[in-house]
């Protein structure tokens, strides 16, 4: 058994690094799916945010409109550390469980894909930390290319810890500057130096 944590800025290119450990035999646990998982209709996470922010974060059918509430949380301090407060204690605890669910079972490598390891204070768990790292100029094109305004993509950015507090909590760090055949072949090279028998598991 062997546990990753997987993590880096916004738009460094974590998902891609996922995908790729994935095929090559990894269990993949992304923090984002998760995220979106607690806060369906009728999750008491979701009711909290209703409390917190008003019935316009929900669309017509219910269903939290994500892209209206990260405008209103992204556009203030005081309403992000309210959004980090009401969702990252329930999406910790079950990225906890399914870890510990994946070591019972036997699993051999267990990658957990989250931006915000370093704030949740989880690095322990981990036997490896990955951090994922791409110019900041690459990282708020990404950003823009999604659909976020300039200011959008960078009061994202700037929610989440400079790149050298990153580097500084990682174990192996993948450089994302150039194209997708080359990040692609420096996670296969990182897959190597994991214990062959958790990669054979």
């Amino acid at each position: 058994m062997f546990r990753i944590g997987l993590t880096g800025g916004i738009a460094a290119g974590k998902s891609e690094v996922a995908r790729v450990l994935r095929g090559l035999g990894a269990l993949v646990i992304v923090a984002d799916e998760i995220a979106r998982e607690i806060v369906a209709p009728g999750a008491p996470v979701l009711e909290r945010l209703v409390e917190e922010f008003g019935d316009d974060i929900l669309e017509p059918g219910g269903t939290l409109d994500r892209a209206r509430l990260g405008r209103l949380a992204f556009g203030s301090s005081e309403r992000l550390e309210a959004l980090n407060a009401i969702t990252h204690p329930p999406l910790v605890a079950e990225i906890v469980r399914r870890v510990d669910a994946a070591c019972r079972d036997g699993r051999g490598v267990i990658v957990v894909d989250a931006a915000l390891l370093v704030e949740w204070s989880i690095l322990d768990m981990f036997d490896s930390v990955l951090v994922v790292h791409a110019p900041r100029a690459a990282r708020l094109k990404r950003l823009m290319s999604g659909g976020l305004t300039r200011e959008e993509a960078q009061a994202r950015m700037e929610s989440q810890h400079d790149d050298d507090v990153f580097i500084a909590n990682a174990r192996v760090v993948l450089v994302n500057d150039g194209t997708l055949e080359k990040l692609e072949g420096e996670v296969r090279n990182y897959w190597e130096s994991i214990p062959s028998d958790a990669r054979e598991d």
